[in-house]
């Protein structure tokens, strides 16, 4: 499956050329969202990478939840994250679960637009997403949807800056 969006994603640089997009600033938050605000996340204490992405999602006003577990891989069973969209730690709120490192923004559209999915994910860790930041380095990734049924679907596509 992850092949599959990756594939979608060079092509769509491919025909959209070379990118001419700002790069993102995870500090300004551009999207405003006033409903559910409180998102439990679970992640392993160790991991330095998921407090950094929890900082981001307070710094965008989400109340987190933080929810040290000792084997994460229970957690993605329980909630039927497959292997192909799994990243280091999972969110839920609103009844969606946010996987991996998504951008506050998205998901206070996806908390605005209720689309009928299960969640949001960033497979693996790209660098240059909130709470992965490496320098000026940033890895061209998608948001992708965590469906119901069926495959994924981009839900954002964030270009190499």
């Amino acid at each position: 499956m992850i092949k599959c969006v990756y594939y979608l994603f060079v092509l769509h640089v491919i025909i959209s050329g070379p990118a001419v997009a700002a790069e993102p600033d995870w500090s300004q938050s551009k999207v405003s969202h006033t409903d559910e605000k409180t998102i439990d996340v679970f992640y392993s204490k160790t991991c330095g990478c998921c407090k950094k992405w929890m900082s981001h999602l307070k710094q965008h006003g989400f109340t987190v939840n933080p929810k040290p577990v000792p084997y994460m891989d229970k957690i993605k069973k329980q909630y039927g994250i497959k292997g192909e969209y799994s990243s280091c730690h999972t969110g839920v709120i609103g009844g969606y679960l946010i996987e991996g490192h998504v951008p506050a923004d998205d998901i206070k559209t996806l908390l605005r637009k209720k689309p009928d999915i299960k969640g949001l994910s960033v497979p693996a860790m790209p660098v240059g997403t909130p709470g992965m930041e490496h320098g000026d380095h940033k890895d061209p990734f998608y948001v992708i949807t965590l469906p119901k049924e069926g495959e994924p679907d981009i839900f954002k596509a964030y270009k190499k800056y």
